[in-house]
């Protein structure tokens, strides 16, 4: 870990070493404002001690950043214009990660402080979505060319289907457990039997089931929203210590082998298809990238590549200029995959040829996924109260149950976990106040709609604050440093 400093001059070495400081902090606070939604039911519930559970929730979300991959990492990465990625190492560009981060943390902080489950992926993509705006306004480009608008509705699109998916699924799973058991005592509040059977804790395997649903929230809440900052430290160590970080250089030969061969695949589908593909993507030489520059590129690729086993053995200058390369290829892939008359066939290729071009620069360091597992689970740790008491009693009119704690817990573990095996960026908040909100629905309790308002209100303005932030933070910062 301790190399990345190793050729680096004072003041940038200091700048590496806060700037990747800041992105952990995003992560701690990430840790405690995030991760009360998945302990809020085991403890309001009674099943674990206060202490107890937050300490297994922040080993839970280690381990789900550790083993999470890196699927989301990237999903948010590719938000960010091409243009932005590709000149990540200017100051214009360490700019862009201290703005999205300084919106993100903001945000997130005020709203820990009211006690509001809010979206700390939701404020964060605002942010990226805001860079990309602020960019645009600079460069004097069109807002629509600023953003990565195909990747950005993707996002949109499983932040709003997610919450309804976990309130569906949750409120399925209660509505099966008071058919299949009405009487039992899985149905009660915490305080209803500990007023009534003089009992603390919830039966056996209500209580079972709402650790095990915990838990397991905790971990996918890790494998998803760990690995947003998994990428964040990425492009911070690709801007400062590019020598290093533009593309993995620990790639096995054959890895190599494989995107040098993705690499003539795609020129050779261009030339195949090119009177339908320049139709629909003109040449443009304004763009460092374009899809009609693809035979340029692969060619500029493959003699940068050469015969080298190793990506080690390049010059820094020619590492740049690989990674270049591969993004503007693996960005036209995408493209060419839209292109109406595009067979069948060759949409399957490009999936193949999509993944074998980004294999050498979406990647991270093990030493990198740790240290975002360690900000996140020691940020568990802490600040869990303001949130557990809005979640268990705020949102229904009635006390939440065991019954309802198990339903809303464990379909939102199982939501957020296919969410991370697909590649989707979700809310961990929205998924659980959702879910919650679901099973009170089912089980006839009514809602709080002040509350259901309040959650709903800053779920609508997270988007367009933490994004006003970042297009004034970045705009300024342009202006002053540049």
């Amino acid at each position: 870990m301790l190399e990345l400093l190793s050729g680096l001059d004072t003041s940038l070495a200091i700048t590496l070493v806060l700037s990747v400081t800041f992105v952990l902090a995003f992560e701690f606070i990430n840790g405690f404002h995030d991760t009360a939604n998945a302990v809020a039911t085991v403890i309001y519930t009674q099943s674990m001690k206060p202490q107890t559970a937050v300490l297994l929730s922040g080993l839970f979300n280690f381990l789900g950043v550790f083993f999470g991959g890196l699927a989301v990492a990237y999903a948010i990465v590719n938000l960010i214009p091409t243009e932005l990625l590709l000149n990540i190492q200017s100051v214009q560009g360490m700019v862009m990660v201290f703005a999205l981060l300084a919106s993100a943390i903001v945000w997130n902080l005020g709203t820990w402080y009211f006690g509001i489950p809010a979206s700390s992926s939701h404020t964060l993509i605002g942010a990226i979505l805001g860079v990309g705006i602020g960019n645009a306004l600079l460069t004097g480009e069109s807002i629509g060319s600023g953003i990565n608008w195909s990747k950005a509705i993707d996002v949109f699109l499983s932040l709003f289907v997610s919450p309804l998916f976990g309130a569906g699924l949750a409120g399925l799973m209660l509505f099966a457990l008071l058919k299949a058991r009405p009487l039992s005592n899985i149905h009660k509040s915490p305080f209803q039997r500990q007023q009534i059977e003089g009992r603390k804790h919830p039966p056996f395997w209500a209580r079972f089931m709402l650790i095990v649903s915990s838990m397991g929230m905790s971990f996918t809440h890790g494998s998803n929203d760990g690995q947003k900052g998994v990428g964040l430290v990425m492009l911070v160590l690709i801007a400062l210590a590019p020598a290093q970080f533009v593309v993995n250089l620990d790639a096995e030969p054959l890895q190599i082998e494989h995107t040098k061969i993705a690499a003539v695949q795609l020129k050779e589908m261009y030339q195949r298809n090119q009177i339908i593909i320049d139709a629909k993507y003109p040449a443009n030489g304004n763009h460092t990238c374009g899809v009609s520059k693809v035979v340029e590129e692969s060619g500029v690729l493959l003699s940068t590549i050469g015969d080298a086993k190793s990506l080690q053995q390049l010059p820094e200058a020619a590492r740049w200029d690989v990674r270049t390369q591969l993004i503007c290829l693996g960005d036209a892939a995408k493209k060419i995959g839209k292109v109406a008359g595009i067979s069948d066939v060759d949409k399957k290729q490009l999936k193949g040829i999509q993944k074998d071009l980004s294999a050498t620069t979406e990647y991270a360091p093990s030493w990198v996924i740790v240290a975002v597992a360690l900000a996140i689970g020691m940020g568990t740790m802490i600040g869990w109260k303001r949130v557990v008491h809005t979640v268990g009693e705020k949102i229904g009119k009635e006390d939440m149950t065991y019954a309802q704690g198990m339903a809303a817990q464990t379909m939102s573990a199982a939501s957020i976990g296919l969410a991370s095996l697909i590649g989707a960026p979700v809310s961990t908040t929205q998924i659980l106040s959702s879910a919650v909100a679901g099973t009170m629905l089912v089980n006839k309790a009514g809602i709080h709609f002040s509350t259901v308002k309040t959650i709903a209100l800053t779920w609508i303005l997270t988007l367009p604050v933490s994004m006003g932030l970042a297009i004034g933070l970045y705009y300024t910062g342009v202006k002053l440093f540049t």
